[in-house]
């Protein structure tokens, strides 16, 4: 009894832990708008605090994933927590400084508060993978995790739509109470881990046998390289979506007479996330019911369809949508249908998450805590295919062209989950 009541504390706390990755995660996207404005640069220039954010994956994978196998879990997660106080601390400090060094000090904070997500993430996923059984129960367990997750991305883009009602005059100081939020979790979330009883692996000491097995590792295995790659271009879809998507709607995307094109361009980007949220909770629900591989299928398709439809439409179409005013608080507001059917990919991108982790580490036994490390790393394509876009816009001027690069993303997912995600080397010890 003493051990499933254990296991469900630290279930909660690493869920908890899932929310706070998302908090600080999003918090760069509508971050990029403020320093684009604030600082007068280009549009890829605004996304070098998502960009700092995700590429410290790519430093930190790796390293954290050893970290994991040698400290184990709890370890790791206050290591993280301590890490994340600091970065965003850092940028807090931004906020109060000004010219070229803020802009320099709140990416150095972005990049530091990187690290701190990358360990999160290296502790919360093989985690409640491995506390649920693996298989479609692990899956299940990750879309829970993942719609906590998306409940707190939906909030912190929410909220900076109301303490940044207008992104022309906005600064980083506006979002300090965001940032306050952070810290407190942050802090609570310390005092939380530390005192609570989390599973650790046994580590058992001993040198490979052979030459040959000292050779084998997570890069073994094929479905686990392709869904490292997989998981590389899903968080650059998942974070590309939204962030063109509001940068095009605040810049013109919206009809004038719309009235606060800042909020509701905002409210429209939360609405991305809120959906991810509620596709999460439904995935929790079929997670038992439908195999990772067959909603990985289906979303991805699903998404092809949804952003060819928005790239080819006429924005002059509008649908109605709940939106944020601002002053004038919540009411409907025209937008463009290309952006609905944007939005709408938050119900594609919910489960992919978790649907693609479970199938690249199924399989890999004693390889998994490595692989989350490797895995982890390749996170950082969060922020280079959102610069990549950017880039795109400000070359053509065009923000819906841009998405030829989800198109792709998309595309090589549906891949992964029909081909690439069969483990073709089960011939491979793994205990």
């Amino acid at each position: 009894m003493s051990t499933k009541k254990s296991n469900v504390l630290a279930i909660i706390v690493m869920i908890l832990l899932f929310g706070m990755i998302s908090f600080v995660t999003n918090l760069a996207s509508p971050m990029g708008d403020v320093l684009k404005n604030q600082f007068d640069v280009a549009n890829w220039m605004g996304t070098l605090g998502v960009f700092a954010n995700f590429i410290a994956y790519a430093c930190m994978g790796i390293p954290a994933g050893n970290l994991l196998q040698k400290r184990g879990y709890k370890f790791t997660a206050l290591a993280a927590v301590v890490v994340g106080f600091t970065g965003v601390g850092v940028q807090t400090i931004a906020g109060l400084l000004d010219g070229n060094l803020a802009f320099g000090v709140y990416l150095l904070g972005a990049f530091i508060a990187g690290f701190s997500m990358c360990m999160l993430n290296i502790v919360v996923n093989p985690m409640l993978n491995k506390l649920a059984g693996g298989g479609n129960r692990g899956n299940q367990l990750l879309q829970v995790g993942g719609s906590f997750n998306s409940f707190m991305g939906t909030a912190v883009i929410f909220l900076t739509g109301v303490f940044v009602p207008s992104i022309t005059n906005a600064e980083i100081k506006q979002v300090f109470p965001l940032m306050f939020i952070a810290l407190t979790i942050f802090a609570l979330a310390f005092v939380v881990i530390l005192f609570t009883q989390i599973p650790e692996n046994e580590h058992v000491e001993k040198a490979a046998s052979t030459k040959e097995e000292s050779k084998v590792g997570p890069m073994s295995f094929r479905h686990f390289v392709l869904g490292a790659i997989a998981i590389f271009i899903y968080v650059g879809v998942e974070v590309g979506i939204p962030n063109v998507l509001q940068k095009w709607l605040q810049n013109g995307g919206l009809d004038v007479a719309a009235g606060n094109a800042e909020g509701i361009a905002a409210t429209v980007a939360a609405t991305y996330w809120l959906l991810m949220f509620f596709g999460r909770l439904a995935g929790a629900a079929l997670g038992a019911k439908f195999s990772a591989k067959a909603m990985l299928t289906a979303v991805s398709l699903l998404g092809l369809v949804l952003v060819g439809g928005a790239m080819v439409l006429d924005p002059a179409n509008t649908v109605n949508l709940p939106v944020f005013k601002g002053t004038e608080g919540f009411g409907m507001a025209e937008v463009p249908v290309n952006a609905a059917l944007l939005v709408l990919c938050g119900l594609c991108t919910s489960v992919m998450w978790g649907g693609i982790f479970n199938l690249a580490v199924e399989g890999l036994g004693k390889y998994t805590e490595r692989a989350s490390g490797i895995f982890m790393a390749l996170v950082c394509g969060g922020g280079i295919l959102p610069l990549l876009q950017n880039g795109i816009v400000d070359w053509t001027g065009n923000y819906l062209t841009s998405y030829w690069v989800i198109v792709a993303g998309l595309a090589f997912l549906l891949y992964y989950a029909l081909v690439g995600s069969k483990n073709v080397n089960k011939d491979i010890k793994t205990e």
